[in-house]
């Protein structure tokens, strides 16, 4: 039986064994910038919502429209989760973002959807924090490696709580309110989630998630193409910028605000939204 506690004599060497990206991702569908922005110059907006504190609110934006998530008034982070407005069961798939892009996206990387579907459902344009880049403790801003803070957890780690304002209730609240649904219904179509603003790594030592005061500033904000029609739901964090706790009634905590863009006819030229993923489904049969 070999012995888990006493390494072996090439241990080292082991060690020493260079990575191999398991995605390489300089063959994925580009994301042509240029053209998003040139629309983005020109367009105007049709909508916006004050996500309040400690709460969430939904909205839509329709394919080739914009999406912009700002901090209004203080440091604070937000849970965002995306669907196909057409079809519920097409969602933000954080898991395959991660493994695409890395554990933290930014200017030119993609929110892609769930299986079958597996596309883009939003292009990031524009990221004031991108300055930020990862720290010396590993950590950076608008993580796809949380979850998303919920009750359940809550319950787990101290028994007996029953806390209602993390972002999980919050996101099922809202989106059980924009579909004019219950609780019940809304709650399985709420998953784990782009952390806007968040700024979190993995510690050297135990490999545990961490989360530190974000550096988001007032007017600071996070900026989307809508690649398909899409249904948003944004959570204000009651931790606030995730400087002491994510579950708390303490916290410091401020609104988020949302800003919907329609291009200007004829600025995105030929673009088309996405069709899924050309997977024919056989599974071997």
């Amino acid at each position: 039986m070999i012995s888990q506690s006493n390494p072996p004599a090439d241990a080292a060497e082991r060690r020493a064994i260079q990575p191999v990206i398991c995605y390489p991702n300089d063959t994925l569908p580009p994301a042509d910038l240029a053209l998003y922005r040139a629309a983005r110059a020109t367009a105007t907006k049709t909508d916006e919502i004050l996500v309040p504190a400690r709460d969430a609110r939904c909205f839509t934006v329709p394919a080739g429209h914009f999406f912009r998530i700002s901090s209004v008034e203080g440091p604070q982070v937000g849970d965002l989760n995306l669907w196909n407005t057409d079809d519920l069961t097409e969602r933000f798939y954080s898991g395959k973002t991660r493994a695409l892009h890395g554990t933290h996206i930014t200017t030119g990387e993609r929110m892609w959807s769930s299986f079958p579907h597996l596309r883009p459902m939003a292009t990031i344009i524009e990221d004031t924090l991108g300055w930020y880049g990862m720290d010396a403790f590993g950590g950076s801003v608008h993580d796809v490696i949380g979850t998303r803070c919920d009750p359940y957890t809550g319950n787990l780690l101290a028994a007996g709580t029953q806390y209602h304002y993390c972002c999980h209730s919050n996101l099922t609240r809202a989106l059980a309110d924009h579909m004019g649904v219950p609780l019940a219904e809304a709650e399985p179509l709420v998953h784990d989630v782009l952390n806007v603003f968040m700024c979190t790594g993995f510690t050297r030592d135990t490999g545990q998630y961490f989360m530190k005061a974000s550096p988001v500033r007032p007017g600071d904000y996070l900026e989307f193409f809508a690649e398909i029609n899409v249904t948003g739901g944004l959570s204000a964090c009651p931790g606030g910028d995730c400087s002491s706790e994510h579950t708390s009634d303490v916290a410091s905590c401020h609104p988020l605000l949302v800003e919907v863009f329609a291009p200007a006819e004829g600025a995105l030229g030929n673009w088309q939204t996405p069709g899924v993923n050309g997977y024919d489904r056989s599974h071997g049969r």
